[in-house]
């Protein structure tokens, strides 16, 4: 008789859980968000905003238009005056939600002519309570929109060519475009008609309104590589390749929010004729394979990490395209700015000029100022720009003086301090849900105080240096990759209490004139400010940068080789 112990039986391996890739695991939606959106595309809101919501008002708008649908049209709730900060972690939505909303213009390229800009400053003056800001995806945004006037803002906008469609949601966003496309005597190529034809074939197509979540673009031909091509989901950069001619370098994969990721190059080389379809392939691909089981796993960066991009160019070429695109060279460093600040000579011998309003933060009033502005001295279009400046364009020689000189009363400043030039600013607590601090008020006034406190060293001070300051972690204001950057958080008061402050993230940066690679920043244990310590802090740190940098070398260099204690804040003595 046998005395083997009988063999348990093999314990069932785990199944792997789906991610929601449409491809992989099927359509089933994971969760309620991808519900609604199999329920009806978001698209198909527009009908019930004009015929039903806009007549019967705020009360009757259903909870997945309003918190879900109403955004694939640019809408989104502002926050609720007086909320405390943090309070949409812990109340429920309705508590938290203003009966208004922000509404954000759609500028794919960022160009506007001076007639839209008027249309834009007479809605934001008759709707929007005067309100208006440049961010720095080339948008206007407007807040304190009510449901009941929006068919009529969407009539004056889109009268002059100019709409909201897709400017948030699960869709294409917004198309950074180079400010001065078509009218640089540098540029590789002309990104202009790359960026009209995605825009006129695939924007509010219905099969490309379900993706998993939001998904961005930029593509530029200047080689100051001026679209922060590196945080977007895709991207072409203008090259000029050895055997084919002008075209583009493709990147993909880039996102910041809380799990920042730079974009990395396929290594294939783009024609203009092939770069709308590529652009296609790639939202395609994010479209079937993105993670959809997790909200917060839904960025194409993280399919991007996943796969790499030999996989990726595989799948794309293979399964999308039909044929192999070719090798190209990575774009040069670049060897000029791109915020394009000042003046600057276009390739039909007229003129651009760049200018700084503070953070971004104009009126509707300033809008249609600026457009009389311009008319005057006859310029009829301008371009927004990733850094929430302005550019002029088609000045005539007789003209800079008068266009300058108007534009620093319209506090639109073409020569800006250090940082008046270099300040972004999210919008922050003042209207949106998600913020924990002021930005916008914080950073207006510390661009003025840093300019008085450090007016004995200005002619030290390198050309830009980038200052950042977002309201929460999710990095719409790219703390990641500024010089200094301030995420937003609630602090320990020392009274058992919170007070608004930042977390400090110090010596990141893009490619640019001053950084040949892109780099996120350095964070130090225990490193943060309160509101009332930004100032000083900043002052210090430029101090100590200015004193202890070597030769020719960058704040992010310094700030990347300091020791730790050399990035602390000081204790502040009275005068």
């Amino acid at each position: 008789m046998s005395t083997d112990v009988p063999a348990k039986p093999a314990a069932p391996r785990p199944t792997k859980r789906p991610n929601g890739q449409w491809k992989v695991d099927g359509t089933d939606p994971l969760n309620h968000n991808e519900e609604f959106k199999q329920e009806d595309n978001g698209l198909n809101v527009r009908r019930r905003i004009e015929e039903v919501y806009s007549k019967q008002g705020f009360s009757s708008i259903s909870n997945d238009d309003l918190r879900g649908r109403f955004r694939w049209w640019g809408l989104y709730t502002q926050r609720r005056p007086g909320v405390e900060a943090g309070a949409h972690n812990s109340l429920p939505p309705e508590e938290v939600d203003d009966e208004y909303f922000m509404l954000r213009v759609r500028i794919d390229g960022g160009g506007l002519s001076t007639e839209q800009l008027r249309v834009v400053g007479e809605v934001s003056r008759d709707f929007a309570r005067d309100t208006a800001d440049v961010t720095d995806r080339q948008n206007v945004q407007l807040h304190w929109v009510a449901v009941e006037d929006v068919p009529e803002i969407w009539r004056r906008l889109e009268a002059v060519g100019l709409h909201t469609t897709e400017a948030c949601g699960d869709t294409p966003r917004v198309i950074l475009g180079s400010p001065v496309a078509g009218i640089s005597a540098d540029e590789v190529i002309d990104p202009t008609p790359v960026i009209r034809e995605i825009s006129d074939r695939y924007i509010g197509d219905p099969e490309l309104a379900n993706l998993p979540r939001k998904y961005k673009t930029a593509i530029t031909g200047h080689p100051s590589q001026d679209v922060v091509h590196e945080i977007n989901d895709c991207s072409l950069v203008g090259i000029d390749h050895p055997e084919h001619g002008p075209g583009y370098d493709l990147w993909v994969g880039g996102g910041l929010s809380t799990s920042a990721r730079l974009a990395e190059r396929l290594g294939a080389f783009v024609t203009e004729e092939q770069a709308a379809e590529v652009w296609h392939g790639v939202t395609r691909i994010f479209r079937d394979y993105g993670y959809r089981r997790l909200r917060n796993k839904a960025r194409l960066k993280y399919l991007m990490a996943d796969w790499g991009p030999e996989e990726f160019r595989r799948v794309l070429e293979e399964e999308y395209l039909g044929y192999a695109l070719s090798d190209g060279p990575a774009p040069p460093t670049p060897t000029v700015p791109g915020d394009h600040i000042g003046v600057h000579r276009q390739k039909d011998g007229l003129n651009y000029i760049g200018a700084a309003p503070t953070v971004g933060r104009v009126s509707g009033t300033l809008l249609v100022q600026l457009a009389d502005l311009l008319e005057a001295h006859g310029s009829a279009r301008l371009r927004t720009t990733p850094f929430q400046h302005l550019v002029i364009l088609d000045v005539a020689d007789e003209h800079v003086a008068a266009v300058q000189a108007g534009l620093r009363e319209l506090g639109l400043d073409p020569a800006p301090s250090v940082f008046r030039r270099s300040t972004i600013a999210c919008t922050g607590i003042e209207f949106c849900k998600l913020a924990i601090v002021e930005t916008k008020a914080n950073a207006a006034t510390a661009v003025g105080e840093l300019e008085e406190r450090l007016a004995d060293v200005a002619e030290q001070m390198p050309q830009r240096l980038t200052l950042h300051i977002n309201g929460c972690p999710n990095s719409c204001a790219r703390i990641q990759t500024a010089d200094i950057g301030l995420k937003g958080q609630l602090l320990p008061d020392g009274d058992g209490g919170k007070s608004p402050g930042y977390q400090v993230h110090l010596g990141g940066g893009l490619t640019s004139e001053q950084r040949d690679d892109p780099g996120l920043g350095r964070t130090v244990r225990g490193l943060k400010v309160t509101t009332e310590e930004l100032v000083d802090y900043v002052e210090t740190l430029v101090r100590r940068f200015l004193a202890e940098r070597s030769a020719d070398e960058t704040f992010g260099e310094w700030a990347h080789r300091a020791d730790e204690e050399r990035l602390q804040k000081e204790e502040v003595t009275a005068a």
